[in-house]
């Protein structure tokens, strides 16, 4: 886990998106910010903007493949259809808890 945040960290540090924000989350430590969502699969990415979800889902742990994945959701606005606890955490995470 620990290594992958490094690769996390790495691939957000390198996209041109003016405030982009980012936030790495253990759902050990932080699990009453998960709520009842069941995340079984590592890494799990959860890409949202003010408004609306992206992308949520597991990801092979490829470096590459998350930059793909994060450029490919950065620069379509559309929403995602996701189930209801990604929503529900993104909306969360706008909150600021």
């Amino acid at each position: 886990c620990e290594s992958y945040q490094d690769v996390f960290e790495a691939a957000c540090a390198e996209l041109p998106q003016a405030g982009l924000q980012v936030r790495w989350i253990d759902i050990e430590d932080e699990a009453e910010l998960i709520g009842d969502l069941d995340i079984e699969t590592f890494p799990t990415l959860l890409i949202a903007d003010e408004a609306h979800v992206r992308f949520a889902g597991p990801l092979t742990p490829q470096p590459e493949t998350l930059r793909r994945v994060l450029r490919a959701h950065l620069d379509d606005a559309r929403p995602a259809r996701v189930e209801a606890g990604y929503q529900a955490l993104a909306a969360r995470l706008r909150a600021g808890r």
